[in-house]
């Protein structure tokens, strides 16, 4: 098993990184835990765990701190380092997803109806020992009222839990409705997690933003619709609409080529869309092309979320993005109860129009 330390150093030996002491304290104590994974589970092995047998910690680690610090880039090099595991990595809203599905399969199919919420936490312990869970936020009640249940099973079943979010514990679901019905979850992750702050010295997706122009356009002028055009064209984009089936429904994307997409925000973000068909979209297309984004405030915060959403997705399965724009990204949104969250969605904005996004070359080739 290779340490989380040496693949970090060899990030920094090759340039892509610069060292951090920040960084470097957490890789530490991830590497500790990656070797406390390596023991044999306590309670009976694996038959123990499928029978509710508790384990020792480790619990794990809960990383937090501003956007762009490096904590999903930390939490990937730990998942890579621990082989042979049963292991998932996953994006916060995608496991939300997966869970309320799975409960409600279970409440149609009449199992578990005692307590579906237990049941599927039985099912997912049993097939995962690590979860690795990338940017949690809670903003939606329904995963506020079920993260405590399924935690609080997950972790007596043997989870353990390495997750990455841009605030503490204590102020996750800020201001939610009901709050006072989460604060259990609060104090589990507080009580079950090595919660750690991650206070790098820079956002390292800022230094990023002078190559963005080439596919974020702005302002929203004729321009701007000239740009995404000729785009949209480069990578074998045409007329033809395609309909992609998610979850028992129609998802139209209107315009499409063999690899790109194009759509605009008001298609994507004022109409009744969720995770899954965000996902749906970015999985099948590795460029998507997005016309008129505007300035958020004031829109309503139903199509925000959606957009935050949205951009998860695109980032998550590393989508090539050009768009146009009435701002900057950092420049969307700079008020509202939603402003301090979308900073992480502006800087993942900033990094996905870079010239160095992961997968940019790959698109290109890929759409030619």
């Amino acid at each position: 098993m290779s340490s989380v330390s040496a693949a970090y150093c060899e990030r920094v030996t090759s340039g892509d990184i610069e060292s951090d002491p920040a960084q470097m304290r957490i890789v530490q104590r991830l590497d500790t835990l990656a070797v406390d994974l390596a023991r044999p589970i306590s309670g009976g092995g694996l038959l123990g765990r499928l029978f509710g047998q508790q384990r020792a910690e480790p619990g794990g680690v809960y990383i937090w701190g501003g956007v762009g610090r490096g904590k999903s880039m930390i939490m990937d090099l730990f998942f890579d380092a621990v082989p042979g595991l049963q292991k998932q990595r996953v994006h916060f809203h995608a496991f939300m997803v997966d869970m309320h599905a799975r409960v409600h399969q279970r409440r149609a199919a009449g199992v578990g109806a005692d307590d579906p919420i237990r049941s599927v936490a039985d099912d997912f312990a049993a097939e995962t020992r690590l979860l690795c869970l990338d940017e949690m936020q809670v903003t939606d009640i329904a995963d506020a009222m079920m993260l405590s249940r399924l935690f609080g099973r997950l972790f007596e079943r043997g989870l353990v839990l390495v997750t990455t979010s841009n605030a503490p514990p204590d102020g996750l679901y800020a201001g939610g409705l009901n709050r006072d019905r989460f604060l259990p979850f609060v104090h589990l992750l507080n009580s079950r997690l090595d919660v750690m702050e991650l206070d790098a010295r820079t956002d390292y997706r800022r230094e990023k933003e002078e190559a963005a122009a080439r596919v974020w356009h702005v302002p929203l002028n004729g321009a701007s619709a000239a740009a995404l055009d000729r785009a949209f064209a480069a990578h074998g984009g045409g007329s033809t609409p395609e309909t992609l089936r998610v979850q028992g429904r129609d998802v139209v994307v209107p315009k499409s080529g063999k690899r790109v997409a194009r759509i605009t925000f008001d298609e994507l973000c004022r109409t009744a869309r969720g995770p899954a068909d965000f996902g749906a979209i970015a999985r099948r297309f590795p460029v998507l092309v997005i016309d008129g984004i505007p300035r958020l405030e004031g829109i309503g915060e139903d199509v925000i979320r959606r957009f935050v959403l949205l951009v998860d997705e695109i980032y998550d399965n590393r989508v090539r993005l050009i768009a146009s724009a009435e701002a900057q990204p950092a420049d969307l949104l700079n008020g509202g109860r939603q402003a301090w969250v979308f900073q992480r969605t502006a800087s993942r904005l900033v990094e996905m129009t870079s010239a160095s996004w992961p997968d940019a070359e790959r698109a290109d080739t890929q759409a030619s």
